[in-house]
């Protein structure tokens, strides 16, 4: 072994020791519903290397990994949190003072490793067989790059172990998880995110070949922590790789979005990012992809359930305006089924919803400028029982901001019509100052482009 072999050798031996004793002494005890015990799972990731003269620089590698497979979980304790409630305990054990310790022993390992690289090479041999060169990254970054192609397959492995075998019919969810207890999984996917999330664009690319069918197997599991941590690391994968890097996996990796749709409430949020992010991704250069109109039926069919669900709405709200601007003016299709949830959303007691809706209604509009549209009257007169309504508000003024700004693209898309339908409100007290204000900006007085019945400008339309 070499000299620098050996002076991370010995590295590792006392990070890993400074950790397992601040383990030890953390008190813990399994949650009675769970089989797993995350601390005895812990434990022998942190064993040390061998000190005798025989070890290997095989041995060397695989400690480096476990070393890195525990720091990741000990530091996802104070960045991730489990989205369901009945793993809500699994990692809040976990002291700050615990997780704050594995993630500075880990960036201290990952400098001294990368100074070691640099002057005999790296230990780690599947970033460089997938043509990735390590030589020119930050210090704090070589390690993490060169161990997500090493640590990905047994990731993946780990959490396919509870997995349901679709094609034996009889393979429940007990059963599953009566040959391997889903826990394992669960702590599998909050590594996977971990690793996932340390690496960007342009390098996350690289990796796609073997990132995206370790995070189908999470998505696909039956756990729902299980797939909303899968669902985490697809949007970070949306924002981290170019559309090209993804390729013959967009198909695949949208078709099990479609299927998460209608999940769980505790990650319904998760579930539409990374749909969205993946299908604007993919899809943007055809706003009539099948894609888009299948997600939108999805998502729109989960909300029509429970459009009560304010966790629910809020959510979609969030990313769907991502959505719209993809698909422009093929959202007229859509406007049956999305006005009437708009219209139930603009009288809800909350001021988050009634912000989101008119933000988007003001982008569906932006869009489509409503053309021939049955809506127009509808819209103006929900329009201004909500502009009164939010006297009672507190964000009224930023409420009353949106819907004038919405009132104002009404007058300037439809002109006549949108007159005819505001006239009945003029004479209300209640909208004087609206109405004064609008009617400084009379249609007539408008540019040609404006007038009722024409089309947006072209650069209106994305």
């Amino acid at each position: 072994m070499s000299h620098s072999h050996s002076s991370l050798r010995d590295l590792l031996h006392r990070l890993s020791n400074e950790i397992a004793q601040c383990l030890a002494g953390t008190p813990y005890t399994a949650p009675e519903s769970s089989s797993v015990s995350v601390k005895a799972f812990l434990q022998p990731l942190l064993l040390p290397p061998p000190s005798d003269s025989s070890n290997t620089t095989t041995a060397l590698r695989d400690s480096i990994k476990d070393f890195a497979l525990a720091c990741a979980l000990l530091s996802s304790a104070s960045t991730f949190k489990p989205f369901t409630s009945d793993q809500s305990t699994l990692l809040s054990w976990i002291t700050t003072r615990l997780s704050s310790l594995a993630a500075a022993s880990f960036l201290e390992f990952s400098q001294h490793y990368a100074a070691a690289a640099a002057d005999e090479g790296g230990i780690f041999d599947k970033a460089a067989e997938l043509g990735l060169s390590c030589d020119s990254l930050p210090k704090e970054k070589r390690l993490v790059v060169e161990l997500v192609p090493e640590v990905l397959p047994l990731l993946k492995e780990r959490i396919k172990e509870s997995s349901i075998d679709k094609t034996d019919e009889s393979d429940e969810f007990s059963a599953a998880s009566a040959r391997v207890p889903v826990g394992f999984a669960v702590l599998a996917a909050f590594q996977l995110r971990w690793f996932v999330t340390q690496v960007e664009y342009p390098l996350l690319g690289k990796f796609c070949g073997l990132l995206i069918p370790s995070l189908l197997t999470a998505i696909d599991h039956w756990s729902p922590e299980v797939k909303g941590q899968g669902m985490v690391c697809f949007t970070h994968v949306g924002k981290n790789v170019a559309a090209a890097e993804i390729g013959s996996f967009a198909d695949v990796i949208l078709d099990a979005c479609c299927q998460n749709i209608a999940s769980t409430d505790e990650i319904w949020q998760q579930v539409v990012e990374a749909s969205v992010v993946i299908s604007t991704l993919t899809q943007r250069s055809n706003p009539r992809s099948p894609w888009f109109e299948r997600m939108l039926n999805e998502m729109l069919s989960h909300l029509e359930r429970q459009p009560k669900n304010k966790e629910r709405r809020i959510a979609w709200l969030k990313f769907a305006d991502s959505l719209f601007n993809a698909v422009g003016l093929v959202l007229l299709a859509h406007f049956r089924r999305i006005f009437p949830l708009f219209f139930q959303w603009m009288h809800v007691d909350d001021d988050e919803t009634l912000i989101l809706v008119l933000k988007c209604t003001y982008v569906v509009l932006r869009l489509t400028w409503v053309r021939n549209s049955p809506y127009v009257e509808r819209l103006v007169d929900e329009l201004a029982l909500v502009y009164k309504e939010a006297a009672l508000r507190t964000a009224r003024e930023e409420i009353r901001s949106n819907i004038y700004q919405i009132l104002i693209l009404l007058q300037e898309s439809k002109g006549q019509h949108f007159t005819a339908a505001w006239e009945k409100h003029r004479s209300d007290p209640n909208l004087a100052k609206l109405d004064l204000s609008l009617s400084g900006r009379d249609s007539t007085t408008l540019p040609p482009h404006h007038q009722q019945g024409s089309m947006p400008p072209s650069n209106m339309i994305r």
